[in-house]
């Protein structure tokens, strides 16, 4: 029995806690993406910078409130930083809305438009990052690094195999709960929230009920850059801060959104977690869970890993592939709010 138990402490070590982390940061990801195709209609390859940028400023207000001796007792003082990082966010979506995205929203530009327009938003918030920042790693987690340590639950349990949780994996676990409770009161509860679904369910239908375009438009890029930061900053958090990194979550965001229903809140939160579950547990090394359970001594020789670490973008792409061609629609089916 205690083997049975020190392999469910190895997998919710090494998969189940960083799995939950890691599919939080995609699912907040993923809604950004699914609110700008839900409202739009296009897909914003940019948004993995958006996010990017929301975690510099981050990194940068929380540097500063460092030096000036200003913490937050246990929890990262990258919390503190956070809303001065959504408002910066938010300025920058606006900006480029109005100076890139709406001259083409009054063209009636098909969407293949907006997609190749956000691809060159893209490189211009990407060479800006790195411009300002730099293109090396930064760190700028402090406080407690734990909330439960390894050594902690092997004296509690009296197992061989400890199970830790990182603060900055608890703190990104509530922050997504809070932000996505919070999102679904607005889109279901409140009156705005409510326009916005009628306009992404029809436009035409809307206008004429004499919903306001432009506020809509707005609203949705305020709430797009909120997500971005807060995204990108419990990313940077929780594996630390790297400019190139948050080009290549493009794709885990994107195959998040369209597993779960491109369009539906609901299948952004889902896929998040189907593609980080998948790709922890496809490039897991199976080798000493099986030592465990395996009867007598025997051990495999190699790592029993399906796949090395380094191939975890193919598995967000091998998903994505399989739900095009099997349920193009997604989990959820969904087009709209």
């Amino acid at each position: 029995m205690l083997d049975v138990l020190n392999a469910l402490a190895l997998i919710g070590n090494f998969v189940v806690v960083p799995a939950v982390s890691y599919g939080s940061q995609l699912a907040l990801g993923a809604l950004g993406v699914t609110m700008v195709y839900a409202v739009l209609r296009f897909s914003n390859f940019a948004h993995g910078e958006t996010m990017s940028f929301g975690a510099m400023v981050t990194i940068l207000v929380t540097w500063f409130l460092q030096e000036h001796g200003v913490g937050f007792g246990p929890l990262p003082t990258a919390l503190l930083a956070l809303p001065i990082s959504i408002l910066a966010t938010v300025a920058l979506c606006l900006l480029c809305d109005r100076l890139v995205y709406r001259y083409y929203r009054t063209k009636k530009a098909v969407p293949v438009t907006y997609l190749i327009v956000s691809v060159g938003v893209l490189f211009i918030l990407s060479g800006l990052i790195r411009l300002i920042i730099g293109p090396r790693d930064q760190v700028f987690t402090d406080g407690t690094r734990f909330i439960l340590k390894a050594r902690a639950f092997k004296e509690m349990t009296g197992l061989d195999q400890g199970l830790a949780i990182k603060t900055t994996q608890g703190v990104t676990v509530v922050t997504a709960v809070i932000i996505v409770a919070l999102l679904f009161w607005f889109l279901n509860r409140t009156r705005t929230g409510k326009s916005m679904r009628a306009y992404s369910d029809n436009e035409d239908l809307a206008l004429l009920s004499g919903i306001n375009p432009a506020r809509v438009v707005m609203i949705t890029w305020i709430i797009t850059g909120a997500l971005a930061a807060i995204a990108g900053t419990l990313y940077g958090l929780d594996k630390g801060y790297k400019p190139f990194t948050y080009l290549g979550l493009v794709l885990p965001i994107f195959a998040s959104a369209i597993v779960g229903g491109v369009g539906n809140p609901l299948g952004a939160i889902a896929g998040g977690f189907v593609i980080a579950f998948s790709e922890l547990l496809v490039t897991f090394a199976y080798k000493r869970v099986i030592a465990y359970l395996s009867p007598g001594e025997w051990i495999p020789d190699g790592l029993v890993q399906l796949l090395s670490t380094d191939y975890k973008l193919a598995v967000s792409f091998v998903i994505l592939v399989i739900v095009l061609l099997v349920k193009p629609t997604g989990i959820f089916s969904g087009k709209t709010l």
